[in-house]
């Protein structure tokens, strides 16, 4: 009986120390996993959606300029979508380095939420806009109903297709360039609402973002005139030569996307040095030149002048600040029950 116990014992000895040499293993597995994360620097940026072909060349020349000043290699991880989709999808717990949006409204709402410190618009230069764009139409080869105008939006049989504001910033700035037109000819607010209605009553497809909508357009197409980022118009011109035509509109509207560190997500992953030379570095030369050419306009303006040729410089352009801010014109035209509502049945 003696015997069964010392072996029972020595069994049971056996196993603690199996399984006590099973912990120790895997301890040191992990802390060398935690090293290598250490090691290997990441960060995530979460854009918009016409950004995707910019930002897989700018991820390039940002990682060879990172490893070439400070010896480290850097993978960027690049997240797209409409640019309100995306806010909420960090406001949600996606995981995001660096926000580069479309409104400076999507990145006000994340700060709301704590994850990004106040005053990020003074972090960099230009309120943190390092490139603009514009609206502008993209019509098929022969403009076959004679677009040259946002009036033209509005005559019967006219197919428009632009993108739903409550997802798309590119929405937002596509219908205050239109209100801008409208206001440039009207000073009473219900014929203004009268031709927003008109124009919408046109829209035949409203996808959720601007990339959406050129693929309706373009892929699909549906329609007879796309209200479009001029990078986007530009950069389909370049890829279907011959089969389209961008057609600048009389009055437009300075479009100024944001960028900003999500300060408490950088925090936590320790990128807070790699996120902010990230978004340094949109503002240098190479980055510059590269933005004009990806059909964006540079905010250094001895590079813009180099694209006088891509971009039409003499286009009237309302900014946000004649539409009170983004918090305001936010509140008063894309909000429940604001005008977009009004004037636009679902």
């Amino acid at each position: 009986m003696k015997i069964r116990q010392q072996r029972t014992i020595e069994k049971n000895i056996c196993k603690k120390m199996i399984l006590l040499s099973f912990c120790m293993i895997l301890m040191v597995s992990m802390a060398g996993c935690g090293n290598k994360r250490k090691e290997n620097l990441t960060i995530t940026n979460v854009s918009y959606d016409p950004t995707r072909e910019f930002y897989e060349k700018y991820n390039k020349d940002f990682i060879k300029y990172y490893k070439d000043k400070y010896g480290k290699k850097v993978e960027v991880i690049q997240s797209h979508g409409g640019s309100g989709s995306q806010a909420r999808s960090v406001v949600e717990g996606s995981n995001g380095d660096v926000v580069t949006l479309a409104l400076e409204h999507d990145i006000s709402l994340i700060e709301q939420t704590g994850l990004i410190n106040k005053g990020w618009q003074k972090r960099f230069s230009n309120d943190s806009a390092p490139y603009t764009s514009t609206i502008v139409f993209l019509v098929r080869k022969g403009n076959k109903k004679s677009i040259k105008d946002w009036k033209d939006l509005i005559k019967k049989g006219v197919e428009v297709i632009t993108p739903d504001p409550k997802s798309s910033g590119g929405a937002c700035w596509n219908f205050l360039a239109a209100l801008g037109y409208a206001k440039t000819k009207w000073s009473d607010e219900n014929k203004q609402k009268e031709f927003m209605r008109r124009l919408y009553h046109n829209v035949s497809v409203m996808d959720s973002g601007a990339r959406g909508a050129t693929t309706t357009f373009v892929e699909n197409g549906k329609g007879d005139v796309l209200i479009a980022w001029e990078n986007e118009a530009i950069a389909t011109m370049k890829s279907y030569g011959g089969k389209y035509e961008i057609v600048n509109p009389s009055v437009s509207i300075l479009a100024q996307p944001s960028v900003a560190i999500v300060d408490d997500n950088a925090k936590a992953n320790g990128s807070e040095e790699v996120s902010k030379r990230y978004l340094d570095f949109l503002y240098t030369k190479q980055a510059q030149r590269l933005i004009g050419k990806s059909g964006y306009r540079p905010t250094d303006k001895e590079i813009l002048q180099e694209f006088g040729n891509e971009f039409d410089l003499s286009i009237k352009l309302w900014t946000i600040d004649d539409f009170g801010g983004w918090e305001k014109a936010y509140q008063k035209y894309f909000d429940d029950d604001a005008m977009f509502d009004e004037i636009y049945n679902y």
